[in-house]
């Protein structure tokens, strides 16, 4: 059992994960999967104090805000570890929204600074110079001169490489996350120094069990919560390799780096468990070096979890986490898998079900998941109703419906407002979506509560099919009946081609629901 280790007062969270590879400074710490670059941890090291030392050339003093929007490549850690150094507070941001989408971020941030890949510029051309707080660009990988815009691959290597680190301490704001969106609008969840190797040292190396030895892959990108953690903090601390991809992750992409990088933890997120087991040209389990998987993001279905394991004889830690909470504070462990549930709490980590009265629920009641832990964010930028609502004293409300047995494993029961009552009874969408599942055509569902011509609540069911598969709504209706009490079958279904997601492929059932 692992608990919230000790971190001085004075603190810098680059320093000490940078400080811990001096002796592995030849070893390669990111691999790019696409162009075949790679990066040491020296080098690594070398080009982080660079840049920190350029901001502080360029004028940035600590505790200014930078936006980043960078693909995964090695440019992003080095830019994300250069801010923390000096003292600049990165914000990183998902690169697939809208210009739309990165007007309102760079105006809630107040970014006076903008670290962006060259093939994302255009999405930002229309604001730039139009945003009052946004002073400066600075453009990675760009395959042409630019006067416009200051490269960063120019201002690393005019640097120098003086190892100079701001005088922050553990509390001091070290970076911000937007949260994915799947509820509506993003909000900028601030995260302390203290927070990552919080993180790495409770799930990545107390679950996880992650070594120098490994090598690592993760679906989910940097900039989100999930992804941080699985592709820099986790490797970082103990010194491992990470293997990125710049592009979205399909199916044939995720293998071939699973075949030719052998990685030895993938991290994934349930829709793509699915779309991977469903793909017919998916290689043998003895084309790939898996030793453990995780996933996030959603529950994962248990024919999923079932279905990976027998096919490639590797478990999926399933788990949850959040942008709050930085990363996974409920997990299935090595070993002691439960598919169809959550886990158990991760060491270090406290958690509690309670009724709508704020009284802790009994096992087996369904109620809100709350979470006490030492990564929990400072607050929401800007937005102090939903920070009181969400951080309410030592506990993180985490919006999630959950049950616990008496053994400690939780089980997912839909979000917050999701949650469907029936007849007076409440139905768990996760429930229905499982038993849909099961059914050998369905390659995806989502449920969600829709009103009939009497205003009362039904459930309705979205379904994805496999590719060449067909069925009946009836058919399926009479699937789910024959597995779950009557009144929660599906009342609707409508057979659609995808299911709207965020680009950690939650489901947004905000978008099914209206």
């Amino acid at each position: 059992m692992s608990p919230p280790i000790d971190i001085p007062k004075q603190y810098n969270a680059a320093k000490d994960l940078l400080a811990l590879n001096v002796k592995n400074s030849e070893k390669t710490a990111f691999i790019d999967a696409i162009s075949g670059e790679q990066l040491t941890y020296g080098a690594l090291t070398k080009q982080a104090y660079q840049f920190a030392n350029a901001l502080r050339t360029q004028g940035f003093q600590p505790e200014t805000r930078v936006m980043l929007c960078m693909l995964d490549t090695p440019a992003w850690p080095v830019a994300f570890l250069g801010c923390m150094l000096a003292g600049v507070v990165p914000v990183a941001t998902n690169t697939l929204l809208t210009t739309k989408d990165f007007d309102y971020m760079l105006r809630d941030s107040r970014a006076k600074a903008l670290i962006v890949s060259a093939s994302l510029l255009p999405a930002f051309e229309g604001l730039i110079g139009q945003l009052p707080d946004l002073k400066t660009t600075i453009v990675s990988d760009a395959s042409h001169e630019n006067d416009t815009y200051l490269s960063l691959e120019k201002l690393i290597a005019q640097a120098d490489s003086q190892t100079q680190c701001a005088d922050t301490c553990a509390d001091d704001v070290c970076f911000w996350l937007y949260s994915s969106g799947s509820t509506g609008s993003p909000k900028g969840t601030v995260h302390l120094h203290s927070h990552l190797i919080q993180t790495a040292e409770l799930y990545g190396k107390g679950v996880l069990g992650i070594q120098a030895s490994d090598v690592v892959y993760s679906a989910a990108k940097f900039f989100f919560a999930y992804g941080l953690g699985n592709s820099l903090t986790f490797p970082m601390r103990v010194g491992a390799t990470t293997v990125l991809l710049p592009s979205r992750p399909t199916t044939s992409d995720v293998f071939g780096i699973l075949t030719k990088f052998k990685p030895t933890i993938f991290y994934g997120v349930p829709t793509l468990y699915a779309a991977l087991l469903a793909d017919p040209q998916r290689p043998s389990a003895s084309a790939l070096n898996l030793r453990i998987c995780t996933s996030a993001g959603e529950a994962l279905p248990a024919e999923i979890g079932k279905k990976w394991t027998s096919t490639y004889g590797c478990e999926i830690l399933d788990g949850i986490g959040s942008t709050e909470m930085l990363h996974i504070f409920l997990s299935n462990r090595p070993g002691h898998v439960r598919y169809g549930t959550t886990g158990q709490a991760v060491p270090g980590y406290q958690l509690r079900i309670v009724d709508e009265d704020g009284k802790e629920c009994k096992d087996g009641e369904i109620g809100e998941l709350q979470i006490n832990g030492p990564s929990a964010a400072l607050m929401y930028w800007n937005n102090r109703a939903k920070t009181k609502a969400t951080f309410a004293g030592e506990w993180t409300r985490s919006g999630d419906k959950y049950t616990r047995d008496a053994d400690g494993f939780y089980t997912y029961s839909g979000r917050s407002d999701d949650m469907l009552k029936v007849g007076g009874i409440y139905v768990s969408p996760f429930e229905v979506e499982a038993s849909i599942m099961t059914h050998a055509n369905v390659l995806e569902a989502a449920v969600v509560g829709m009103a009939d011509t009497d205003g009362l609540i039904k459930p309705k069911a979205f379904v994805v099919l496999k590719s060449g598969e067909n069925m009946t709504e009836d058919e399926l209706k009479q699937h789910v009946k024959s597995q779950l009490a009557p009144y929660k079958y599906p009342r609707w279904v409508e057979f659609v081609q995808d299911l709207p997601k965020t680009a950690t492929g939650k489901i947004q059932r905000f978008k099914l629901r209206a």
